[in-house]
């Protein structure tokens, strides 16, 4: 049975580049609970702002019920083949983002679904906020987001 759903996602303008990720955290029944957006700067990967998605949304669910069954929904394949077991973590940045993120909530706790990119538009809006906060060397101010929790 799940208690929460993480959506998560993350990006970078020319990989690597100004990337941001994003998270939410929505109950059964879809209400959005808690969200963020996390600037990462002007350099870094594709790939790391993916996972770097995937801890913020784990952060907040475990903030919201840290006993919680979690079923995340990401459109990137490698976090959620990576994460699910299913694929090895090759890259060194990888391999500790991976070990950061399941060491948030127990894994048994947490499943993984990958959902295609039309299905995670409130988590990509969340992540180009974040990307567009990091070109302009700012924080990402929840207060105007096109997210808002409840």
């Amino acid at each position: 049975m799940t208690d929460l759903i993480v959506e998560a996602d993350g990006g970078s303008r020319g990989n690597p580049g100004i990337a941001g990720a994003g998270a939410l955290v929505r109950d059964p029944q879809g209400e959005v609970l808690a969200a963020a957006a996390v600037p990462l700067g002007r350099r870094a990967s594709n790939n790391v702002a993916e996972y770097t998605g995937l801890i913020e949304g784990l952060k907040l669910a475990r903030e919201i019920n840290p006993d919680a069954y979690v079923e995340v929904r990401m459109d990137s394949k490698l976090v959620v083949e990576q994460m699910s077991g299913r694929w090895k973590i090759k890259h060194e940045d990888m391999k500790r983002l991976a070990q950061e993120a399941s060491q948030i909530l127990s894994p048994m706790q947490v499943t993984y679904t990958w959902i295609p990119r039309d299905e995670n538009g409130d988590a990509d809006r969340l992540s180009n906020e974040a990307m567009d906060a990091s070109a302009a060397d700012t924080e990402w101010d929840p207060a105007v987001s096109a997210i808002q929790p409840g």
